[in-house]
């Protein structure tokens, strides 16, 4: 994840092939949203939820392709920040730049949260907070170590991740095919039947989290940059999203088939329950471990991309002075950036000790609709950077209806309801904030590379 700069201009061709940036794009997407997030999914709505995950695939792809088309005609490292600054003004970048920010604090948050989940699995008896503790000082440490080996570091992991799905896609095959010792052959007729466990309200209210797993793909549009050949920034996009859309709905159909859908809880990956009944006492170890590694990968990635990100708005007046500031002792790295950062994280420790019920769910569902916001933007911003063909002004105007679909949806499930709500107040913060700068950019308009 790359900071969201609108006055960045660097056109200087980078080192990555376009298989590299799929590479990449597949490691910041595939996290715990996926893994943990896809069991309250399939609790609200059932085996539809492959429709979802379908359904939010094509949200998702027409996202990302006016952001590659944008990206293509007009090149910066600030990416949709920039993009958003130079369809509506000063005021949309500004909102876009600290929208992210804040989703990705709550990714942060969520992924913190789903990781002291998954680690009570061996120690059932530990509370959250004291995981959270951990995992957070762990994520410090490892950013305060700077930057060397870090793209070659999150490869293998983002290969890590894909091989933990590519392992139960195996399992689950043989099981259905009866390779396995099995507890009780999977019926798919009783799947058809129980296709929407909650009726279409509870499909509506899974969307969130089928979009929340796809959450990532606008690390095409910020790191396009750094591509040999700039060009093969769209093709990067679609084997990326064609992979994540395979083994996304592969993998959550056969887990549905597996076991029925009273068996999934949000404590369990979704996959270590479809696999329980069968004798495989190696396969919860290892793939709940995959998964921690997987999701400890994401966090930290994240926390680095928001410490970053936070310098360049503060270098561009859209944020204190003081977040600019790095410290030669620890590798030039921005200090105050990351200290707010960890504010976060300390925020979501506490409130994993004050709620821990329900903590991932809220924090899933907010982080989720933040991201929503983002993605309409870049939709939107494409309305007045592009010269669309009907196809495409189609293609995103179904896009948006998806979004709407998806945030709407939280709405109808009372569990996840006080998610959309926290999203609503980081939006009226940032609006407020908005309003407090109005006075100041029309000061300073003229040297706003937005106008």
């Amino acid at each position: 994840m790359s900071s969201c700069s609108p006055s960045s201009n660097e056109n200087k061709n980078g080192d990555l092939q376009w298989w590299q940036l799929s590479l990449i794009g597949v490691g910041c997407t595939i996290g715990t949203g996926y893994f943990l997030g896809s069991s309250i999914g399939i609790r609200i709505t059932g085996p539809s939820i492959v429709l979802s995950f379908l359904l939010a695939a094509l949200g998702t792809y027409s996202v990302f392709n006016v952001l590659a088309k944008m990206t293509a005609e007009d090149p910066q490292k600030g990416s949709f920040c920039y993009y958003a600054g130079k369809a509506y003004g000063k005021w949309a970048g500004f909102s876009c730049g600290w929208n992210y920010w804040c989703s990705n604090i709550l990714i942060m948050g969520s992924q913190l949260t789903a990781l002291s989940i998954l680690s009570r699995f061996w120690f059932p008896n530990v509370a959250l907070w004291i995981f959270a503790s951990g995992y957070a000082v762990l994520s410090i440490v490892v950013v305060l170590t700077g930057t060397k080996g870090f793209d070659k570091v999150e490869d293998i992991l983002a290969i890590l991740k894909f091989a933990a799905i590519i392992m139960f896609i195996i399992l689950a095959a043989a099981a259905i095919f009866g390779f396995l010792n099995e507890a009780k052959k999977p019926e798919v007729s009783s799947v058809i039947s129980e296709l929407f466990t909650d009726g279409f309200k509870g499909f509506w209210a899974s969307l969130i989290y089928a979009f929340y797993a796809y959450g990532g793909i606008e690390v095409i549009g910020i790191m396009d940059m750094q591509l040999k050949n700039k060009e093969d920034a769209p093709k990067a996009g679609k084997i990326m999203l064609v992979c994540l859309t395979s083994v996304y709905v592969l993998s959550l159909a056969l887990a549905v088939i597996l076991v029925s859908v009273d068996s999934f809880d949000d404590k369990e990956s979704p996959f270590v329950t479809a696999l329980s009944g069968y004798n495989l006492p190696f396969f919860p170890h290892v793939f709940n471990g995959a998964i921690i590694i997987a999701g400890f990968s994401t966090m930290t990635a994240s926390l680095f991309g928001v410490t970053n990100l936070l310098v360049t708005l503060a270098e561009d007046g859209d944020a204190p002075a003081l977040f600019s500031k790095k410290s030669k002792r620890f590798k030039q790295l921005p200090v105050p950036s990351l200290g707010l950062a960890a504010l976060g994280l300390v925020a979501s420790i506490i409130t994993a000790l004050l709620l821990p019920g329900k903590i991932y769910e809220y924090i899933t569902t907010s982080a989720g609709i933040l991201l929503l916001y983002n993605w309409f933007f870049i939709i939107i911003s494409s309305f007045k950077n592009l010269q669309n063909t009907i196809w495409n002004k189609i293609l995103s105007i179904i896009g948006l209806a998806l979004i709407l679909a998806a945030i709407g949806g939280t709405l109808l499930e009372k569990a996840i309801r006080p998610g959309f709500y926290v999203s609503l107040l980081f939006v009226l913060i940032i609006c407020l904030v908005c309003l407090r700068m109005k006075k100041y950019w029309k000061n300073e308009k003229s040297q706003i590379r937005y106008y």
